[in-house]
């Protein structure tokens, strides 16, 4: 069953997160740094059902288009911490807002997108071998929330429209990536990604959306170093 945050942004439950997160920092971390990224994400496609509805069920593979520019466009934010007495191991939260549409639409849909973001918010495992000279390959894999602003619309649910943020379901995620220090304080890095999210929305009307979204991203970004 999802939670609807429908008068709550997700850039504030985020930014909350994270603000949260960093001031959570213990001795027991020996750095910790903050991340900004951007870049594309792509998704395969994937069965869509509604149930519940006066229209009766339906079911549609459906292709779906990554928008990753057009406004808001693929974003996130990491916080991250390396142990202190294992400096090659830490963890992370991570927020990432990809991006996906119906293209093209199925029968009896007018608008079945998540374009305000299938956001993800997971905590995560990291390991990384620094190299020596500068560079730092690093892998990682977490769990957490499917967070989607579920846009629906049509005959094939009754006509309603569901504009809104919900946590729909779990969420998972592996990446890889390498780091570049340009300073002491910055550092440049590159990544692939995969997110998994369950998608179980309510609509309005008293119907039901299911689905499963995989978002494969390909990811630039700069991380500052806080301590």
């Amino acid at each position: 069953m999802s939670l609807s945050l429908k008068k709550t942004p997700i850039t504030v439950i985020a930014a909350f997160a994270v603000t949260a997160a960093v001031s959570a920092s213990s001795p027991a971390f020996a750095e910790g740094t903050l991340s900004v990224y951007g870049g594309a994400n792509f998704s395969p496609h994937s069965r869509v059902k509604t149930s519940g509805t006066a229209y009766g069920p339906t079911s549609n593979s459906v292709k779906w288009d990554g928008a990753s520019f057009e406004m808001p466009p693929y974003y996130g934010v990491r916080a991250t911490w390396w142990f202190e007495h294992m400096p090659e191991f830490g963890v992370a939260l991570d927020f990432t807002h990809a991006k996906v549409k119906s293209d093209p639409l199925p029968t009896d849909f007018t608008t079945l997108e998540f374009t305000d973001g299938i956001n993800f918010l997971t905590a995560n495992a990291l390991y990384r071998n620094d190299l020596g000279n500068g560079f730092t390959p690093y892998a990682g894999v977490g769990l957490g929330l499917a967070i989607p602003h579920v846009e629906v619309e049509g005959a094939a649910v009754d006509g309603t429209i569901t504009e809104e943020y919900q946590v729909t379901g779990l969420a998972a995620q592996a990446f890889i990536g390498v780091d570049y220090q340009l300073d002491e304080d910055w550092s440049l890095f590159g990544e692939i990604k995969t997110n998994y999210g369950q998608v179980d929305a309510d609509l309005n009307g008293g119907g039901k959306l299911d689905t499963n979204i995989i978002s494969n991203q390909i990811i630039v970004g700069l991380t500052y170093k806080l301590f």
